[in-house]
């Protein structure tokens, strides 16, 4: 099995304070994995540590084959096209069609081919259910279908892992399970994902591991746990 991520013995830090400290655990090529725990647990710190938002000061860290403690500024950019981040608020471009979001990150990351990039949008969107959606502002999608274009914008790069932070918080339960069968569909064909959620019903309907961020530790819940003791 390939290493998509790694922890070892890792504290996150927000500045000098330490949210969470040991931090250890790996998620490999393809797995899905949840991961829970209260407002203020750690969550988003974990997930901003990741994608090289927050610095690693202590331990080790590896994610899309870079070590997070020294990563150089210059190589963050190429993290990022291996790790496709989502959002709760889907932060689309208000003022911008959807196919010109898509545009705009695909000329940030150096696509150039104008063919090209209009072949590699419609093949997201495809992906997402979105295709004739193209020339619709984001104020004209629903919110369901807005987090489905983010997801879109995320899978641009062809990335390795998608990392999603709270992803269904903003959607009604019909528009959060389709957004759970499209990481779903994405985790059986080989992309992992690790996603961040307070929705433990989604877990019990789409089941896989679960880490969990508590008291300022992280350590997995054995699936037969109830969700209440989470």
């Amino acid at each position: 099995m390939e290493t998509v991520i790694q922890f070892e013995n890792a504290d996150i830090c927000q500045r000098e304070i330490t949210i969470l400290s040991g931090v250890t655990f790996e998620i490999q090529k393809g797995e899905f994995v949840y991961l829970i725990g209260k407002t203020a647990s750690g969550k988003s710190s974990l997930l901003k540590t990741i994608y090289a938002d927050l610095p690693l000061k202590r331990g080790f860290a590896m994610a899309c084959g870079y070590k997070l403690r020294d990563i150089k500024r210059k190589n963050i950019p190429f993290l990022r096209r291996k790790a496709g981040v989502v959002f709760q608020d889907f932060q689309l471009l208000a003022d911008r069609t959807l196919r010109e979001n898509l545009l705009f990150v695909l000329r940030a990351t150096q696509w150039n081919n104008k063919t090209e990039m209009e072949e590699r949008i419609k093949e997201v969107l495809a992906k997402v259910c979105l295709r004739g959606s193209e020339n619709k502002m984001p104020h004209q999608l629903s919110g369901g279908e807005q987090q489905r274009a983010a997801i879109a914008r995320a899978l641009l790069n062809d990335p390795e892992l998608i990392i999603a932070d709270e992803p269904t918080g903003n959607l009604d339960p019909a528009a959060s399970t389709d957004i759970m069968d499209i990481f779903s569909d994405l985790s059986a064909y080989g992309m992992t994902v690790f996603m961040a959620t307070h929705n433990y019903n989604l877990i019990k309907e789409f089941p896989a591991r679960v880490l969990r961020c508590r008291e300022g530790k992280l350590d997995e819940i054995a699936p037969f746990v109830q969700l209440d003791e989470m």
